[in-house]
């Protein structure tokens, strides 16, 4: 069993990926752009490997442009040392990546131009996949596509324009019920009628399902035939509904109370689950450590010093909550460290808990810090008690400073990344 989440990292140093604006994407341009997004990327495997997650999705943004004429740049050859560095890493640490094309990859349109760019999109992500050297468990997954007023005949183009496929693509492709159009028996139809693996999605299931009498777990069983040996583990995705926001979009984290009452009834060390979650990498660790069967304290005191001046800032209370709960070594109380997290992320922001996180960040430079420095802190601290500043002005400062004093177990903290 894996948990992994999608194509960006929270908290995570020289982990971004960069692009431009099409009339910039010379050549050379274009080499400094994948140069650096592949450093990014080796950061975030890197990162991965530190903290034991072995499911990963590549962003489809690795490569500017990737899949456009526009970048004419043969980037699996003077990329090719750097492509197979990362794989070997990859494989060597029983990674499994995936990537993920966005919503205008469509197959099954009825204009021949889209049908074109799809096509050229599909193998140019089973490129990436080839360039890294791994094998065909490592996954590009695809919805269905639109209805076009007539899903008959939408699910036929599909298929037929399938059948047009790279075997290079055809060998990785699955595909994952959607949220509005293709319910899960819509998507396992053309799956087993081509032998296409299917992956599916819990979350797009409970807003656009196909039986609400059907469990997860039925549906993860009819799924699971679809998928062969040289596909690798059952794949399936995962996430909940942000309460904010419309019906299908994904959630700021991952309760885990519902995770975990998720995991237990569908059998889930059978599976390789995908978070598709707002915090990303936090939720991936977060469930890992729920579900882990070793139960090790020194795993939430990791995480306790990476959160720990974001939950004094949201409250002091729950601050002091988890520090009494982490005393007792011989136990590990996962579950309700992490709902005392989550409670104390959710609560607004308050001004004297706030300042008084800032200020406990502050006494690693107030030793250290110049004159100026001093009096611009006490100036902001000031401004934002009277309403003048937003706090995210103090804590940019506050990241200016731990960068020049290299005060590496803040840069490591989530302090500066959550919001």
């Amino acid at each position: 069993m894996s948990i992994g989440y999608a194509c960006l990292t929270i908290g995570v140093e020289n982990a971004g990926f960069r692009s431009c604006m099409i009339k910039n994407a010379d050549e050379e341009k274009l080499k400094e752009l994948i140069a650096h997004n592949l450093k990014s990327l080796e950061n975030i495997i890197d990162y991965n490997i530190r903290n034991n997650i072995k499911l990963f999705r590549i962003s489809s943004d690795l490569i500017p442009f990737g899949s456009n004429s526009i970048n004419d740049v043969p980037w699996w050859d003077i990329f090719e040392s750097r492509l197979k560095d990362i794989g070997n890493k990859i494989i060597e640490n029983s990674i499994r990546v995936s990537m993920h094309p966005g919503q205008y990859t469509v197959l099954n349109s009825p204009k021949e131009e889209v049908v074109k760019n799809a096509i050229d999109d599909l193998n140019y992500h089973a490129q990436v996949l080839e360039s890294l050297g791994v094998d065909s468990r490592h996954k590009i997954i695809l919805h269905i596509g639109g209805v076009y007023n007539d899903k008959f005949l939408a699910s036929k183009r599909f298929i037929c324009n399938y059948e047009k496929l790279n075997e290079s693509v055809k060998k990785r492709l699955v595909i994952e019920n959607d949220h509005k159009s293709y319910n899960i028996q819509d998507v396992l139809n053309i799956g087993k009628s081509q032998n296409i693996p299917v992956v599916f999605d819990s979350f797009h299931n409970q807003v656009n399902p196909s039986n609400n009498n059907k469990c997860n777990l039925y549906w993860i069983e009819q799924c699971e035939k679809t998928w062969n040996i040289n596909d690798g583990k059952q794949k399936i995705h995962y996430s909940q509904q942000n309460p904010l926001k419309n019906i299908g979009s994904h959630s700021a984290t991952i309760k885990i109370n519902d995770f975990v009452d998720f995991y237990n009834s569908i059998n889930g060390e059978q599976l390789d689950i995908m978070l598709e979650v707002k915090d990303k990498n936090l939720s991936a660790v977060k469930c890992i450590n729920c579900i882990s069967t070793e139960k090790n304290i020194t795993f939430l005191e990791n995480e306790w010093s990476k959160y720990k001046y974001s939950i004094l800032e949201k409250s002091h209370a729950d601050y002091l909550k988890i520090r009494k709960l982490l005393k007792n070594k011989d136990e590990y109380p996962v579950i309700e460290f992490y709902n005392i997290l989550e409670h104390a992320l959710q609560e607004p922001e308050k001004a004297g808990n706030a300042v008084n996180a800032a200020q406990h960040v502050w006494g690693y430079f107030k030793n250290t810090a110049t004159k100026i420095e001093k009096e611009t802190f006490i100036k902001s601290i000031n401004a934002y008690e009277e309403n003048r500043i937003q706090l995210s002005s103090i804590k940019n400062k506050l990241k200016k400073m731990a960068i020049k004093y290299d005060e590496k177990y803040l840069l490591s903290s989530y302090y500066f990344a959550i919001k």
